[in-house]
């Protein structure tokens, strides 16, 4: 059955990126290979429920989660949609199994939340920004 792997998220600097990305939100690096041509090949993804560095199986972890392909812009048209991805909507939805767990570290790690917490029919969710301004949402689904 076809699924969706990867989701491209257009930054301004593949380290910026990653540090963000690796340290604020907990995603582990898949993949950062140079491609020859002063690009590179860079893919995070979030860890799936339980996983340490090399996951609960040893395999690296997060099977089934979609990574994200940080592709640094390379003309004006790239950059002026860097934050802006989605329109100004929250565009990306990360799935926790303890909210206020990864809220506080997210929170102390220096990520931005535009709203406290709140508890809807669908589980707990705030919305936060990434270094870029695009938008959001952690949630712990009911």
């Amino acid at each position: 059955m076809p699924y969706i792997a990867l989701a491209t998220l257009v930054v301004d600097d593949y380290d910026k990126a990653l540090a963000f990305y690796t340290r604020a939100l907990g995603f582990e690096l898949i993949e950062d290979t140079e491609r020859g041509d002063g690009s590179r090949w860079v893919v995070v993804r979030p860890r799936a429920a339980g996983d340490g560095p090399d996951g609960p199986d040893g395999s690296g972890g997060s099977a089934g989660s979609v990574g994200l392909l940080l592709a640094r812009a390379k003309d004006d048209a790239e950059r002026a949609s860097i934050g802006v991805q989605t329109g100004g909507r929250v565009g990306f939805f990360l799935h926790t199994e303890d909210f206020a767990r990864d809220h506080a570290r997210m929170r102390a790690a220096g990520v931005r939340f535009l709203e406290e917490p709140r508890h809807e029919p669908y589980g707990s969710v705030a919305v936060f920004e990434d270094l870029y301004g695009n938008r959001w949402d952690l949630i712990q689904p009911a």
